[in-house]
Order: structure tokens, then C-alpha cells, then sequence
């Protein structure tokens, strides 16, 4: 099914202490802050992410296939299938029984990994600058990213995105997770960006890596083996609504 899907696109946690906020926050016209605009450059700009109707991607068996502009999802694998069709999260019901996890955290999970930092550009969003993240005697610069109340299923989710300052590439993404306590939390984990593949002229992610923290919060070794992404394929043209329906 994988084979198919993929032919069809072609046609057509970790625990440590929350980060300390700055107050100063550096704006320009757009929502976001300017330095925040050199990260989505250096990964190849929001004007060329933005002019993409179609995203799609491979993590290990599963075939993710997302439509930027709706967020409609679908994630298939050799034993199971799941999705959002712009109203609903569903999986197949022949195939619940072999997917262990709540699918309606999970089906949109790894794009939001594999899609940074351009869905830090999002609508809803709320930036606040944060103390720089120094590793091994080198320094990133970071941000906090927050959403409105009204965005999504876990608003109190928070990202942390730190870069390097000299050549504004991401290197590090700190994270919350609150979709199944519905409580805000000063736990993060994080995951290091430093495999980078150039898809039709954007840095988007081969793989990545979660990292253990020491007590301090400072990242200190790898937890496991990387993420890996594979066959990535953005297309300027959507998918018809019936691609991301139940199967």
C-alpha cells in the first residue's frame, strides 16, 4: 500500500526545567521575530515552504502524506492506516487493534518534527526570546514558541527552537507535552537537529535524535538511535479530499 500511496503523490520524554524567558522580543511586519525570519531563510524561506500544496514523507514503514495548507493527514503502514480528513481523526477500524498509541496525538506528531522550523511560522503563534543554550562550550540562541488558547488540541504545548547564531541553522528543538494531562508543565524533552537534506531548495530533516538532560537541563548524550526520514516529495498541487479519507 506504501508503494502505491507514495506512486498516487508523485502523480497527482525527557524531564528538566522550563527554560527562563527574556523579556525583550525583537518584531518585524510579519508576526514572527525578525530573528526568527534568518532561521526560516537559512532552511530555504518561508515564500518557497508556503508555495508547496503537499508534503510527504517515510518514517521507517509508515508513508506520511500531509496537505500544507489544510493539515488533512494520512500515515500508512503495512498494518494500519490512519488520518485526519479536515473534520476527524480516524483509523481504520480493521487496524485498530495493531496501532497502540491515541491516533489523535500521533497522526500529526512527526510532521510537526519533520516539518520544523517552518511550522513555527503558523498562525496563533506567541514568541518570547530565551536564555541561549550552551553545549559542550558552544552557543545557541532560542526562542519559546506558545499558542493562543483557541489553536489546536494542546495549546499548552510549548516548543523551545534554538539556532545557531552565527549561521541562524536549527540545531536543537525543546518540546512539552500536555495532551494527555491537559496541564501546562515545566518537563521538556529534546531533540537534536544537526542531519540536514536539501528537498527542492529546503533544509528539511533526515533524521533526528532525542537526548538524555542532565539535572540542569543541558542535553548530554543520545537517548536512542535517530529518527530517520526518508523519500521526501513536496508538490505545488493539493491531493484530492478523497486522498485523506477513511480507507
Amino acid at each position: 500500500m506504501k508503494k502505491i500511496l507514495t506512486a498516487l503523490f508523485v502523480l497527482a520524554i525527557i524531564v528538566g526545567c522550563e527554560p527562563e524567558i527574556k523579556k525583550e522580543e525583537t518584531k518585524t511586519k510579519d508576526h514572527f521575530p525578525s530573528e526568527l525570519g534568518k532561521v526560516f531563510e537559512k532552511h530555504g524561506g518561508l515564500k518557497k515552504w508556503q508555495s508547496n500544496k503537499t508534503l510527504s514523507f517515510n518514517k521507517g514503514k509508515e508513508a506520511h502524506t500531509v496537505d500544507l495548507q489544510t493539515r488533512k493527514t494520512i500515515v500508512n503502514a503495512p498494518d494500519y492506516s490512519l488520518g485526519f480528513d479536515g473534520s476527524d481523526v480516524w483509523i481504520s477500524k480493521k487496524d485498530s487493534s495493531v496501532f497502540k498509541s491515541d491516533p489523535k496525538f500521533y497522526y500529526n506528531l512527526y510532521f510537526y518534527f519533520y516539518a520544523m522550523p517552518f511550522v513555527l511560522a503558523d498562525s496563533g503563534i506567541l514568541y518570547e526570546k530565551i536564555d541561549d543554550l550552551t553545549i559542550e562550550g558552544k552557543t545557541y540562541s532560542g526562542f519559546k514558541i506558545s499558542y493562543q488558547s483557541d489553536i489546536g488540541t494542546s495549546p499548552d504545548d510549548n516548543y523551545f527552537i534554538y539556532y545557531n547564531p552565527e549561521t541562524y541553522q536549527m540545531e536543537w528543538l525543546g518540546y512539552t507535552v500536555t495532551y494527555f494531562s491537559k496541564k501546562p508543565t515545566d518537563k521538556f524533552n529534546i531533540i537534536r537537529y544537526d542531519d540536514w537534506t536539501e528537498v527542492q531548495g529546503l533544509l528539511l530533516p533526515a533524521s533526528i535524535t532525542w537526548y538524555k538532560k542532565d539535572e540542569n537541563g543541558i542535553p548530554t548524550e543520545p537517548k536512542g538511535s535517530p529518527v530517520e526520514f526518508t523519500l521526501p516529495l513536496l508538490s505545488k498541487e493539493p491531493l484530492k479530499a478523497s486522498f485523506y479519507k477513511k480507507k
